[in-house]
This record gives structure tokens, C-alpha cells and sequence, in this order.
């Protein structure tokens, strides 16, 4: 029964140019990750993720630090939303936090019929088939709302429930699906365990 670990990616690089860039903490988790991976013993895992460089350069910090003598597989439906262009489509008119402007963008995204976010969790929940068809187990690097799309799927949760599991993801969380007979079912989501040690690695942006 293959088991696959969603993984969210390091933190990024929120206040460079370039935001898709793993700051010097996001590649320190990665590598906390691949060491809390190491410990688990996974046995030539499959590893993929999506195209962005925050998902590569995490993913192979990740398999650097677990020891694993793989590549990392590249799929773009593993790939974020792009949040700033959210923020810019569906605008709050109330002033808030900066996870107000968020919560409110991917809420109004995910409610709108014609915004597309029905493509985007279906491009998840079709990259997830990929991964649990090739019956091996998985380290998925990801971001927080293709999570979200996928364990909301899973689910069967409403927007204020994908919104919510996507305000608490922590960077290099590691979330897991057991794949069986009857499906894919989510195990454990967001755990951090592995940065209980060293709060400061504790981060969700």
C-alpha cells in the first residue's frame, strides 16, 4: 500500500525580487526535512515536484539531506497559484492583515465558477493519481494551496475548509496519503515534528 508525503516547500524569498527563490532558513528546512525522512527509512521513494525553483532547489536540498539516490521528477501540476495575481483579481475593500488579503482572494477564487480554481484542484487530484498509479511510495514537494486542493478534495470540504488548511500550513510540513483499494485517504496533515527542536525553523510564508 504505497504512502505517499505531500511536502510544502521552504520558505521563499518574500522580501526579494524574486519571490520563487528558497531564503537561506527555506533550504536550512529542507534539509531538516530530508534528515526527518532519513529517519523514517524510505526505501527508494519516488520523488516529484512542480516547476518552480522553490519547489526544485527544495526538493533537492531534501534529497541531498535524506541520502536518497534519486532525481527528482518534474510536474507542473504540482505548481502554487500565482497569489499575487489573486490578490490583484479579487481585491478586499476592508483593510486588514496581509492574511486577510489572502484568505479573502483565494476565497472569492475558489467561489467564483468562471475563476478557475476548479481546474486548478483538478489538476492536483490528477497529479496525486499519477504519483499513487506508480504503487511505490512518494516524496511530493509542493505548496501550501495545492495541499489544500488536494485534502480539501479528499475530504469533501466547502472553500471556508481549504482556506483554513491553507492559512496553517507550515513550510517543509509534511502531509500524508496512503493509497489502497478503495482510494487515496489522508493519514496526518501538516505535521512539523521534525522542527520542534529549533522553533525559529518554524515559518509559513
Amino acid at each position: 500500500m504505497p504512502v505517499i508525503h505531500l511536502v510544502r516547500h521552504g520558505q521563499a524569498s518574500a522580501d526579494a525580487a524574486d519571490y520563487d527563490v528558497l531564503s537561506a532558513l527555506g533550504d536550512r528546512q529542507a534539509r531538516v526535512a530530508g534528515t526527518e525522512f532519513a529517519r523514517r527509512g524510505l526505501r527508494d521513494p519516488f520523488v516529484v515536484c512542480g516547476t518552480l525553483d522553490r519547489q526544485r532547489d527544495t526538493a533537492d536540498a531534501l534529497i541531498a539531506a535524506a541520502g536518497l539516490d534519486v532525481a527528482a521528477h518534474v510536474d507542473p501540476r504540482w505548481n502554487e497559484y500565482d497569489h499575487l495575481d489573486l490578490l490583484t483579481r479579487y481585491p478586499m475593500a476592508a483593510t486588514g492583515t496581509v492574511q486577510d488579503y489572502v484568505d479573502h482572494a483565494l476565497t472569492s477564487w475558489i467561489e467564483d465558477p468562471d475563476g478557475g480554481w476548479q481546474a486548478f484542484q483538478d489538476d492536483a487530484v490528477a497529479a496525486l493519481a499519477a504519483v499513487s498509479g506508480a504503487a511505490r511510495n512518494a516524496i511530493v514537494v509542493t505548496s501550501g494551496g495545492v495541499i489544500a486542493a488536494v485534502c480539501g478534495a479528499l475530504l469533501g470540504v466547502p472553500p471556508a475548509g481549504i482556506v483554513a488548511l491553507n492559512r496553517v500550513s507550515v513550510n517543509v510540513g509534511i502531509t500524508t496519503l496512503v493509497h489502497g483499494s478503495r482510494g487515496t485517504s489522508l493519514l496526518t496533515f501538516n505535521d512539523h515534528a521534525h522542527l520542534a527542536a529549533d522553533r525559529s525553523l518554524l515559518t509559513y510564508r
